[in-house]
């Protein structure tokens, strides 16, 4: 699934369209499976559905009807079904479903909404719109964290494991699978949208990670918000997927974006960098006597971060690290405060 997931959202994320399409336009533009003849089994309806899709111009037409019939026999992907089951009749039952699951995505629904659930790292988490769905390069985050804490072992809190801040949790994507891989860490996981707060909840307790992680309702641009979190004792590293796309370039998300996802968690303001100067600000205070923040930005930021930085040295803090993601593009900061 993470490469079908990065097909997806590669695609998916660079297109432009319609902020919605009209349900009346959705619902009576395709001819419903019911009347066709034929199409019984789950391959001849995946090619049914795809060439509908490709009419409609609904991006990654294949890929969509696949998740979609695999979801509704009981597997992640078309690929991992039994070969059997791709030549099997399909009960009406199976046909209305699929039917309806995909005139959901007629309307640009994501794929990730429609299904109700997507991996990430591993684990199946639960998705449910407006809450921002986490994409395949934001993996490549939690993986560098996790080469952080494990080649800087010291660098833990008094529980044996890293104490980690994670600001706009939405689903829990990223706290979740930090906790899941560093059995001995602790996540602290704010967002103030209450929707992405309910959702990190049941995502935790799904996984069985709810004794090990505090979900705080919290605006970071709140003034002396960082005073909630100091109860809970100095954070070790802090870690972020914020709003970080410039404001300009709001307009040219695909509909799937504008029309169902949290577009807050989206917009960084006029450079993309409203929240991660927050994120900067706050941390240092947090911390003890050192710490690392992790996060994903735009291409453009690592030049802005840096150049912010030096504008205010009473942070203590420097670009230590860029990584590029999949897609060779600069998309990942590590930032550091100093002990000195």
């Amino acid at each position: 699934m993470k490469l079908w997931g990065r097909i997806l959202w590669t695609l998916l994320s660079g297109s432009r369209g319609r902020r919605g399409v009209p349900q009346g336009w959705a619902l009576n533009s395709w001819k419903p499976l019911s009347s066709l003849t034929g199409l019984l089994s789950a391959r001849e309806v995946v090619s049914h559905w795809t060439q509908v899709f490709e009419q409609r111009g609904i991006p990654e037409a294949q890929e969509s009807s696949e998740y979609i019939v695999a979801h509704v026999l009981g597997a992640k992907t078309f690929q991992s079904l039994r070969p059997v089951l791709w030549t099997k009749p399909l009960t009406p039952k199976q046909l209305q479903y699929i039917q309806e699951l995909c005139s959901h995505r007629l309307q640009r629904m994501p794929v990730q909404y429609i299904l109700g659930e997507w991996d990430f790292q591993g684990l199946s988490l639960k998705m449910e719109p407006p809450v921002f769905i986490p994409r395949p390069e934001t993996e490549e985050l939690v993986e560098w964290v996790l080469e952080e804490v494990a080649q800087r072992p010291t660098t833990v809190g008094a529980q044996g494991g890293p104490l980690i801040l994670e600001v706009g949790c939405g689903s829990g994507a990223i706290a979740l699978s930090l906790l899941n891989q560093l059995p001995e860490s602790q996540v602290i996981a704010v967002d103030k949208g209450e929707a992405a707060v309910r959702l990190t909840h049941q995502n935790a307790q799904r996984l069985q990670l709810q004794d090990r992680i505090r979900i705080v309702p919290l605006d970071i641009t709140s003034e002396g918000c960082w005073t909630h979190l100091l109860s809970w004792g100095p954070i070790d590293l802090v870690v972020s997927n914020p709003p970080y796309v410039f404001h300009k370039d709001m307009e040219q998300l695909a509909p799937e974006i504008c029309s169902y996802e949290d577009l807050v968690a989206l917009d960084g303001g006029e450079e993309g960098m409203d929240i991660i100067t927050h994120i900067l600000t706050l941390a240092p205070r947090l911390f003890n006597v050192s710490g690392s923040i992790f996060l994903e930005v735009d291409p453009r930021h690592p030049e802005l971060v840096s150049s912010w930085l030096q504008s205010r040295p009473d942070l203590r803090l420097s670009l230590v690290a860029v990584r590029k993601d999949f897609c060779g593009r600069p998309r990942f900061l590590h930032v550091r405060k100093s002990a000195v």
